[in-house]
């Protein structure tokens, strides 16, 4: 029983029987045990060192591969980019030969979006200044938006209008509403598609009242002004009535300047209907008895009438969007959101809600 105790599973082999026979046993046992020993530790410390190794191999490669597919899609990226701007030029009709300057106003008007005020007054003045350009044309597609940025390509077509060198048009597509409308409103005729949603001429202002909502929520709304009025259209504070009366007034007046311009661009042309100015929003065809739409038609037509059937040009005066410069103020407006730092836009707005 004791030879088995006795047993040392490091020197004994196969060839080391059970007895522990000292003529089987190699001299200096202690000392190959210990060099034993020692191997097996350097052994395992070669695995580690060998796995960490490879690990970081491993890694390193990882890297590798990020860097390199980042490479590829950065150069893809910039490939798509450049054929873009390449292949997104249609062929344009020759500068020699009459056509029909056409200005796109598409989706909502704002000094953020691409249907702001500087964009589309350069490619009015482009179209209209453009010699072979027989007609300018307005086509629109837009809810509305900015009273400033509606009211300022209001204006330079007005100016353009008075000068009387070559028609303005403006095709409505699906819908011209509110801002859209107040700058169709400027052009010497306004053509509509059957089922277009034309007018909504009014102004709208929207907000929440949520100070019930965070007292009961036990929070705390921490607002620091100088002005009694300064924080008035906070929708965590109860609004005064003279607050509301003063806010409404703020609307009328920018409604009724909307109002004095449409009849100035329409003129006797418009009914005495007393929904006109309401806010109330018709198809192309009701549009015709209310005044706002002087014919149905699409930009084809207009095309057609004016040049001919014979091979009929038009040509996109609508300056091109720089991706660069949308995608920066793209990331600008999410920081901002994501901040909680408020939009410099209008709150007040000519748009179909």
């Amino acid at each position: 029983m004791s030879d088995k105790k006795d047993r040392d599973p490091w020197t004994e082999g196969e060839g080391v029987t059970a007895g522990g026979d000292s003529s089987q046993v190699p001299a200096g046992e202690d000392a190959a045990t210990l060099r034993e020993r020692q191997r097996l530790a350097q052994v395992e410390m070669m695995d580690h060192w060998i796995g960490g190794v490879l690990t970081e191999q491993r890694r390193t490669r990882r890297w590798k591969l990020f860097f390199r597919f980042s490479f590829l899609l950065l150069f893809l990226t910039l490939v798509a980019l450049v054929a873009w701007a390449v292949l997104r030029v249609p062929m344009e009709t020759p500068s020699n030969e009459e056509h029909l300057g056409v200005v796109r106003v598409d989706g909502v008007i704002s000094r953020e979006s691409p249907a702001n005020a500087d964009r589309i007054i350069e490619g009015i003045q482009a179209a209209w200044d453009a010699e072979s350009s027989v007609a300018l044309v307005v086509d629109i597609d837009s809810p509305g938006g900015s009273p400033v940025q509606s009211q300022r390509i209001y204006d330079e077509l007005m100016r353009l209008r008075d000068s009387g060198d070559k028609p303005i048009i403006a095709v409505i597509e699906d819908i011209g509403a509110s801002g859209a409308y107040y700058i169709a409103s400027a052009a010497d005729e306004i053509v509509a598609a059957p089922a277009s949603l034309v007018g909504s001429i009014g102004v709208i202002y929207s907000s929440f009242g949520l100070e019930g909502a965070i007292e009961r929520l036990g929070v705390e709304r921490r607002v620091f002004t100088a002005g009694e009025n300064k924080a008035f259209l906070d929708p965590f504070t109860t609004i005064k009535p003279e607050q509301r009366e003063f806010w409404q007034g703020v609307l009328e007046t920018t409604h009724r300047q909307f109002i004095n311009d449409v009849k100035a661009g329409r003129g006797d042309r418009l009914s005495d209907d007393p929904r006109l100015f309401s806010g109330l929003v018709w198809t192309g065809e009701q549009a015709i008895d209310e005044g706002l739409v002087d014919r149905l038609g699409t930009i084809e037509d207009v095309l057609r009438e004016q040049l001919g059937d014979d091979d009929p040009q038009l040509k996109d005066y609508t300056p091109a969007q720089d991706p660069f410069e949308r995608l920066s103020r793209r990331f600008s407006d999410v920081a901002a959101e994501w901040l909680g730092v408020p939009q410099a836009s209008s709150p007040v707005r000519y748009q179909l809600p």
